[in-house]
């Protein structure tokens, strides 16, 4: 499994000591080029494209909060973004949202970060109906092609 990462200039060495740590799988760093003016929505379209194109399975993103880089990430047909702050959240975005990619805070704990990145790679999106029909629809509003409005 390759996993595309990448902070804006506030997370570079959470980014480091994560990938270090995680070395069972296979980093693609798409934040190597770090400045203190960097702007977090070129980093998150990165990565995105690097989903897109099948260059990388899945993403983590990283910024101060976390949320800026998950906005952006979700303009991007074909991501679902899912901020994360806990274990159980990042279990249930790859469980029920098929969440492609996970937007964290550097300012959390290392061994969190650790934690809710290793649940949110290690889990299976669910072969449920009731969740497979919601990722559609979000895929169908996408598409242009959702007629439930």
């Amino acid at each position: 499994m390759k996993i595309a990462i990448a902070t804006d200039h506030n997370g570079v060495n959470e980014k480091k000591e994560l990938i270090n740590r995680l070395n069972e799988y296979e980093f693609i760093d798409l934040s190597q080029d770090n400045t203190p003016t960097d702007d977090y929505p070129d980093f998150a379209f990165r990565v995105c494209k690097s989903i897109i194109n099948k260059e990388a399975d899945l993403g983590i993103l990283m910024c101060g909060t976390g949320i800026g880089m998950s906005i952006a990430a979700n303009k991007v047909k074909g991501i679902r973004c899912a901020h994360c702050s806990n274990v159980s959240q990042a279990h249930l975005a790859r469980e029920h949202n098929n969440a492609n990619i996970i937007a964290l805070s550097y300012k959390q704990d290392l061994n969190e970060l650790e934690t809710m990145i290793k649940e949110f790679l290690n889990t299976e999106p669910s072969k449920e109906e009731r969740h497979q029909r919601r990722v559609n629809k979000i895929i169908s509003y996408e598409e242009g092609t959702y007629n439930e409005l």
